[in-house]
């Protein structure tokens, strides 16, 4: 069964079809993957490697993929639904098939591995651009162009060189020399027009300032794709000098959405908490708790990880200031909890453990020999809490009667006044009467 390639087009004679993903789920346990039956035509379709989506999936999903070009076998990792599949396939349409202008497929990529860059061109309407590499898949792309990698396209080029060969021996030899000619020298003359066309716009102070910024965006998105590939110490590096310039230049009060945006982009989230402390706080830190909360809000809401970063940075900023802090412990934590920075499940499993991750043994027990009080509070407060939340459940339980009526079609629950003890009867002799 075929769909349309945009399937955001509902026209049942919408001439771009493709077949319907077919996926097969293969092994037990950890073994498991799922076959992509039909990846080769699926890809030939849309005028892409087979790799292209397989490889797209596997970035989506988090998970490893296979290829097998010479038995046509495209694998991802894990057990996924075709539907599933189906779904993510068109957001791969959306970004590296249907042509930006006019939406049609009819789109071929152009690779220069030298300049990193990858461009997209619409044999439709004549569209020409740059594509935003900083989705993982670019840097495949990037290693495996469609001419290296495509082997069906491959395939089907050595088939029309072939068919020209014989029509060449045919209509002679001279003839075939000019043809072969045409076919080697046709991309270079395009290549030629192209640079014509560029140096033929405009020449204007604002189409000037326009091609800049495209080119400035497009180093740019070269840039954010080279930094996912570096090392977990240099992409915390880079965002420790991201958050110091903004804090040199004055403008870190209102920048926590680009700090979190900065985080992720590195994908060192977790320890976004970890450099936040150690230039955000200092001896007042007190007050800076309450000044950045919102900063580490974005980074602590529900994420245990970050929060145990937090705990990390805090600690080494007592070290840093241990006369006026490491007395001062037990009130300090008691802030950050207080600011829901801090979940109670977090405290309990770091005071159970005396680590010399960020700071000596000698002065992490000291640090929690100081916490021990705000932590045995925590944990009565906790106690407390569900004792009374227990009492109140026996008590409501214990007021309510269930009347049986037998006019009524349903049964009533009606809560019940605990009845007042009467006075006692004066007590009476059996034997006396």
């Amino acid at each position: 069964m075929s769909v349309n390639v945009n399937r955001s087009v509902s026209d049942q004679f919408y001439r771009y079809k493709m077949p319907r993903l077919i996926a097969k789920v293969e092994g037990k346990g950890n073994g498991i993957k799922t076959v992509i039956v039909n990846m080769v035509d699926v890809a030939k379709a849309l005028n892409r490697p087979p790799t292209y989506p397989t490889k797209f999936f596997g970035c989506e999903l988090g998970a490893q993929t296979q290829f097998d070009t010479k038995n046509d076998r495209y694998i991802v990792n894990g057990s996924h639904e075709a539907n599933k599949l189906q779904d993510m396939l068109d957001g791969f349409i959306r970004k590296f098939v249907l042509c930006p202008e006019c939406d049609n497929p009819e789109t071929d990529l152009h690779v220069n591995p030298k300049k990193q860059t990858i461009g997209n061109s619409c044999k439709a309407c004549g569209y020409r651009g740059m594509l935003d590499t900083r989705h993982k898949l670019c840097t495949f792309i990037l290693k495996n162009p469609p001419e290296s990698n495509d082997s069906g396209s491959a395939s089907v080029k050595k088939e029309k060189e072939k068919k020209n060969r014989k029509k060449d021996k045919e209509n002679g030899s001279g003839s075939g020399e000019t043809g072969n000619q045409d076919n080697i020298d046709a991309p270079e003359a395009v290549d030629r027009d192209d640079d014509d066309e560029d140096w033929a716009e405009e020449t204007t102070e604002e189409a000037q300032r326009r091609r800049m910024e495209e080119i400035s965006d497009h180093a740019k998105n070269l840039t954010l794709s080279e930094d996912l590939e570096k090392p977990l110490e240099e992409r915390v590096n880079l965002f420790y000098s991201f958050v110091k310039q903004k804090k040199e230049s004055g403008t870190i009060d209102g920048a926590d959405k680009e700090i979190l945006a900065e985080a992720e982009r590195l994908d060192v989230k977790a320890m976004g908490p970890l450099i936040l402390s150690e230039l955000l706080f200092n001896e007042n830190i007190r007050d800076q708790i309450k000044k950045y909360k919102r900063h580490f809000l974005r980074f602590c809401h529900n994420n245990k990880k970050a929060q145990k970063y937090l705990l990390g940075g805090f600690e080494c900023v007592v070290k840093l200031h241990q006369v006026q802090l490491l007395p001062r412990v037990a009130i300090i934590l008691k802030d950050l909890y207080d600011a829901d920075l801090l979940e109670e499940d977090v405290i309990f499993a770091w005071a159970e453990r005396v680590s010399k991750k960020y700071v000596s043994k000698e002065l992490a027990k000291e640090i929690h020999a100081k916490a021990a009080p705000f932590v045995k509070w925590l944990k009565e407060a906790e106690e407390e809490s569900e004792g009374s939340e227990e009492e109140e459940e026996e008590e409501d339980d214990e007021n309510v009667e269930v009347v049986y009526s037998s006019s009524a079609r349903e049964l009533k629950v009606e809560t019940v006044k605990p009845d007042t003890p009467e006075k006692e009867e004066d007590d009476i002799d059996i034997d006396a009467i």
